[in-house]
């Protein structure tokens, strides 16, 4: 194991090497339960009530013995919470995006991907044998300017983008993408997984933007982010869902969500419907929480989502301040390369409604005297 040593030391001389820190007894600031569901008392008696009924798994896949009413209901619920007019659960948005991609373009065909897109969306445009693009950061008329050089040369073009960056915080403009998806018949592949809960009063980017749903949209969104449960979904056209239950090899060849979880999700996604105002409030704090950071000698941008990136630059004083921190009771983790660009490593701090006041003022202070320190 020599080998596994070495590769080791290089990443811990280069501040790149990772460890689980476990959060027990922590004040978590960058965990993505935005709206604080996860333990909502109507969430988990909703999961539990179902535990006790089904048990702890599924004990299948979804096309073996695994899917129950739990799911389907669930499915059912997210469609139309989604303004679509089917959808497919699946086990993480790490599966969801790896399985659905390869489906809707394979050999012949071109997706041009956003070159700070998710891992598991530049993964699942990898499984795919289709040839990639790889456009600058919302540089949408890169996208136009290929297109239009190129488009007649491919049998299918999938678009691909998430909604919110999760590094970032910004917002990809849908309007442009909708008119360059529409111009040069392309699907657009839309990774919702933060935008779901935290814009368009909850349900996601089409609404923020004030766009209706397309037949060549394809929505992908995760449960275990504002919905504070786990599992993903994949909201498309009737056919293409069905397309994607016998094609998804992350699908296929799975176990399915546990039903508890399943029912824990639908009771969270209800609770959202009812209570749009979590969505102003989450929005209301983020405005006020980024206008504190702003003081610290960081870049810290901030785009109306609830994720506020503390922008440092060198990856060993990033996770330099992450590890005071959390010797301080502090979790708030260091992102670097490769899920950032090397020299921009950052502090992730991520709103959610469950900080209290004195919370956020206890981590301003340490911040303010670790950012000295360091």
């Amino acid at each position: 194991m020599d080998w596994a040593e070495e590769v080791l030391r290089k990443l811990r001389e280069e501040g790149l090497y990772r460890r689980r820190r476990l959060r027990d007894g922590l004040l978590d600031f960058c965990s993505n339960d935005y709206l604080g569901l996860r333990d909502h008392p109507e969430v988990v008696e909703a999961s539990l009530r179902v535990l006790k009924e089904e048990g702890l798994g599924s004990g299948a896949s979804q096309l073996v013995s695994g899917y129950t009413r739990h799911h389907k209901e669930l499915e059912e619920k997210l469609a139309e919470f989604k303004g679509t007019p089917a959808c497919v659960l699946f086990g993480s948005g790490y599966l969801a995006n790896l399985g659905t991609i390869p489906v809707l373009a394979g050999e012949g065909d071109l997706i041009l991907s956003d070159e700070l897109n998710h891992a598991s969306l530049i993964d699942g445009c990898r499984m795919s044998k289709a040839e990639r693009f790889v456009f600058k950061h919302r540089d949408y008329e890169e996208v136009r300017e290929f297109l239009t050089k190129n488009r007649k040369k491919y049998r299918r073009v999938l678009i691909v983008t998430d909604t919110v960056f999760s590094m970032e915080g910004d917002l990809a403009d849908l309007r442009e993408l909708y008119k360059l998806s529409e111009e040069f018949d392309c699907l657009l592949y839309l990774d919702d997984a933060h935008g779901t809960g935290t814009i368009g009063e909850g349900r996601g980017a089409l609404r923020e933007f004030g766009l209706p749903w397309r037949e060549n949209v394809v929505l992908m969104g995760t449960l275990s982010k504002a919905l504070g449960s786990y599992g993903a979904f994949v909201c498309a056209e009737k056919r293409l869902v069905d397309l994607i239950v016998n094609r998804a090899r992350t699908l296929i060849f799975t176990t399915s969500l546990p039903p508890s979880l399943c029912a824990g999700a639908l009771k969270a996604v209800e609770i959202l419907e009812k209570n749009p105002d979590l969505v102003k409030e989450l929005r209301r704090r983020s405005k006020d929480i980024h206008r504190r950071l702003s003081d610290l000698p960081a870049e810290v941008p901030f785009h109306g989502t609830p994720i506020i990136p503390l922008i440092v630059g060198e990856e060993e004083r990033a996770l330099d301040i992450s590890s005071r921190l959390y010797e301080e009771g502090i979790l708030l983790q260091a992102i670097r390369y490769p899920a950032v660009p090397k020299g921009r490593a950052r502090l992730r701090f991520t709103v959610s409604l469950r900080y209290k006041e004195e919370e956020i003022d206890l981590l301003l202070e340490k911040l303010d005297r670790c950012f000295k320190e360091v």
